[in-house]
């Protein structure tokens, strides 16, 4: 019974060892994947900020501006796309809502996001876009690919529909996690006006065209980026947008559109902190829990079977000899 105890656990042994790398290098890119049809809310705010009254086109101070950024997952394009690509694809259509203290619209710009489930790199088809406009991104928008890594990488801006490098800057400890913190400015770049604005009777994509006016745009960018998941935890912005010369302004130079440091709302951060730790565990037991422990497990399960085979092949003890038993009398010999 040992021997035979000892060859299961041998050849456990053997598949336990076997399985780790199997795990985290067959297994983990093909079962890690964005799902389909997430879909999440957040809102950012800026408190205080310069913000241009549409009515009079002059910058006031106000108490907030809001945004709110909304993603779904649109499922059914996700399909048709994986049909065409032979590819696992997410299709994000989101929406940035640009809102002042008094709840009255400032803009609104849609997006639709398509990119690999499992590395998030861009996937390029009919239907991606910015503000109506179709464009073709490179680099990460929403998300960092799984186990991020320490370096820099290519970040699509959306106001100016360019990519350009996102630079890492170090560890952070954010809301009891260790973040990557990822940095990045954009320099003052013209852009286009939002479709979707509050300017009475003008409409915004023609108003360079009719007035002259152009739109201009700056920003310095942060995340604080889960390295396992490679969700971002929080997002921050010093953002800048002026309007410069044409006819609109009434001869000045220029008027500040918007100006405020924009950060997700501290409700929200909770929230998605807690989101990102508990999508955690499952890539961390992909790629190491069970890839550093089942070696551990299975040199466990050879010591013992080794240890089984050898009690079984040590040589017993030659049993004591036994004493004989008496014989009983002959009768026919005892004494009368």
């Amino acid at each position: 019974m040992r021997r035979r105890a000892s060859l299961v656990l041998l050849a456990l042994a053997v598949f336990l060892t076997a399985l780790s790398p199997l795990l985290r290098w067959y297994a983990f890119p093909r079962l890690a994947k964005v799902p389909a049809g997430q879909y999440q809310e957040v809102v950012m705010e800026a408190r205080p900020a310069t913000l241009l009254d549409y009515g009079s086109l002059r910058a006031e101070k106000v108490e907030r501006l809001t945004i709110v950024q909304t993603l779904k997952g649109n499922v059914e394009e996700s399909e048709r796309i994986e049909r065409d690509t032979g590819r696992d694809v997410v299709v994000w259509d989101t929406l940035s809502h640009v809102q002042g203290p008094d709840g009255a619209m400032v803009s609104q710009i849609p997006e639709r996001y398509i990119f690999d489930a499992h590395t998030q790199d861009p996937v390029h088809a009919p239907g991606e876009m910015v503000d109506g406009t179709p464009v073709r991104r490179e680099g990460i928008a929403f998300k960092w690919p799984f186990l991020t890594e320490k370096r820099d990488y290519t970040h699509f801006d959306a106001q100016t529909r360019t990519s350009a490098p996102i630079h890492y800057r170090g560890v952070r400890t954010f809301h009891g996690l260790d973040v990557y913190y990822f940095e990045q400015t954009v320099p003052w770049t013209k852009v286009p006006f939002p479709r979707k604005m509050p300017i009475p009777g003008i409409d915004a994509s023609t108003l360079e065209k009719a007035t002259g006016t152009t739109r201009w745009y700056t920003t310095k960018r942060m995340f604080w980026v889960d390295p396992v998941t490679g969700a971002p935890v929080n997002g921050e912005e010093i953002h800048r947008e002026e309007l410069r010369g044409g006819t609109l302004l009434g001869g000045r130079d220029k008027v500040t559109a918007f100006a405020g440091h924009v950060k997700m709302r501290p409700d929200y951060v909770d929230h998605t902190v807690a989101l990102v730790k508990s999508q955690r565990l499952p890539v961390l037991l992909l790629t190491s829990y069970l890839p550093w422990g089942l070696p551990v497990l299975g040199g466990g399960l050879l010591a013992l079977a080794l240890f089984l085979e050898a009690r079984a092949r040590r040589p017993r003890a030659p049993a004591a000899p036994s004493a004989p038993e008496p014989r009983p009398s002959d009768p026919e010999s005892a004494p009368a």
